[in-house]
């Protein structure tokens, strides 16, 4: 399999290392990539072809009595909103929840994934409502005790167990998930100082809780503290980010996800995998490495590329897709209905493609929007998506001397007045940090929000970068 990567990692690596030197930040030609996305649309209904009705497959493990999971699940971190005519969200579109719901039941998911603060606070509900309407053996439902909540107390952690339950309509969860574990410290005084991870251990002897296990996203002490205690509370399953470019290029300071899987393979524990795109990045890759994939595979989506991925590892047990639109839906679909794990070569290329994309200079976030409310207003997963979209387009500039810079520069000022308003916009962050300690992704917010407005402030003035 020939492919043209390392020539165009070259190239880019070339002008990223000179833009480093200006100021981290990218601008890029009009629109940001948005007729790029638009013709990945039409590729998307023209190529893709027909939704398949069966072939989902689906993923038994021993140590799961009975389940029978659908290898892929749906995320409802993502639900649709309705939107007021300044486009403003007010309120989750429980019909169009219903629909997405029916759709993906019909053709064979049978996982459905919330937690307590999703959607400031209404996916429980709203999930509630739409899985409501089919026998509860029917599916499978997993939420998460959050490390957002009152207090550390005991009765705090029942409490908030049980207002999810009520929200979702249940009597019992099938998955329970001590929620994005980051650190050994936050992981004691959470859930073992209070004895709350010894009370969820009775719920799930008592069938309230019928599998147990957790959400990861932090370091090597933390991880290293969990394994021990799967001997003592024998985790039923865990939760982790993995991806093609994670998988041995992670960004900031995360732990690989190979490590992560090698090691819960190596103890015959089930993994449920999130962020199998990078929070939707990887479904809009430069155009230079979609290419690449495409001359492989035409019919078929980009992101299809990292849900095969993800999917071709025998450890794991469903691959969680936050998928707000029916396309998202109906591309997972295909690609899971008529399951292909991939190939040697195939592997081999998608770590090609991993290490380019690594060296991009974007900013590693996910969308996740844990970091929200900023106390000072910011929309931050709204400045780092404008800057992404920019820097995956692949036209960067790193000086005014560049060529097309005057072009770049209104598209990216024009731009992010679009995409972000004026008082919501990085000039406005103070560095507070508050927004780092609820990061799953340990992104340097203040720093990178710096970075940004340093740049944009230079290219209103008309500055050297």
């Amino acid at each position: 399999m020939k492919t043209n990567i390392d020539l165009n990692r070259r190239s880019f690596l070339k002008a990223a290392g000179a833009l480093g030197t200006a100021g981290v930040v990218a601008a890029a030609l009009p629109g940001c990539g948005e007729k790029a996305a638009e013709e990945n649309a039409d590729f998307a209904q023209e190529a893709l072809g027909e939704v398949p009705t069966e072939g989902m497959q689906y993923r038994h493990f021993d140590n799961l009595e009975g389940v029978n999971a659908s290898l892929l699940g749906y995320g409802c971190m993502r639900w649709p909103w309705r939107t007021n005519e300044q486009g403003e969200n007010t309120e989750l579109d429980q019909e169009e929840i219903n629909a997405l719901v029916d759709y993906a039941i019909a053709h064979g998911v049978n996982y459905f994934d919330t937690a307590p603060k999703y959607l400031k606070g209404l996916s429980e509900e709203a999930t509630g409502i739409a899985l409501a309407r089919y026998p509860r053996e029917s599916f499978y439902l997993a939420t998460k005790l959050s490390n957002y909540h009152k207090d550390d107390s005991l009765q705090e952690g029942k409490d908030m167990l049980m207002r999810s339950l009520k929200r979702l309509q249940t009597s019992y969860v099938d998955f329970l998930l001590c929620h994005s574990i980051s650190n050994s410290e936050g992981f004691i005084k959470r859930f073992i100082d209070n004895g709350l991870l010894d009370w969820l251990c009775e719920q799930r002897t008592k069938g309230v809780i019928r599998h147990l296990g957790f959400s990861f996203h932090g370091d090597e002490e933390a991880w290293k503290l969990l394994m021990e205690y799967h001997e003592k509370v024998h985790w039923d399953f865990v939760q982790i980010q993995m991806n093609y470019v994670d998988w041995e290029y992670p960004s900031e300071e995360s732990m690989t996800s190979k490590r992560l899987y090698e090691d819960l393979a190596a103890r015959n524990i089930p993994v449920v995998i999130m962020e199998p795109l990078l929070g939707g990045r990887l479904s809009n890759v430069p155009d230079f490495l979609a290419q690449q994939l495409r001359a492989q595979r035409p019919t078929q989506s980009v992101a299809s590329w990292a849900f095969r991925f993800c999917g071709s590892f025998p450890q794991i047990l469903t691959v969680l897709s936050g998928m707000t639109y029916m396309d998202h839906l109906q591309d997972n679909l295909r690609t899971y209905n008529s399951f292909e794990a991939l190939t040697e070569e195939e592997f081999k290329l998608l770590d090609e493609v991993a290490k380019v994309y690594s060296g991009y200079p974007i900013v590693p976030c996910t969308d996740c929007k844990y970091c929200m409310p900023c106390p000072y207003g910011l929309d931050i997963p709204g400045i780092f998506a404008h800057y992404n979209k920019c820097v995956n387009a692949g036209n960067v500039v790193s000086s005014k001397a560049d060529e097309g810079y005057a072009k770049a520069r209104r598209a990216f000022l024009v731009g992010y007045e679009r995409a972000v308003p004026s008082v919501r916009q990085a000039d406005h962050c103070i560095t507070c940090g508050l927004c780092m300690t609820k990061c799953p992704q340990k992104i340097n917010i203040p720093k990178r929000m710096r970075d940004i407005d340093a740049y944009v402030e230079k290219l209103k003035q008309g500055l050297e970068l």
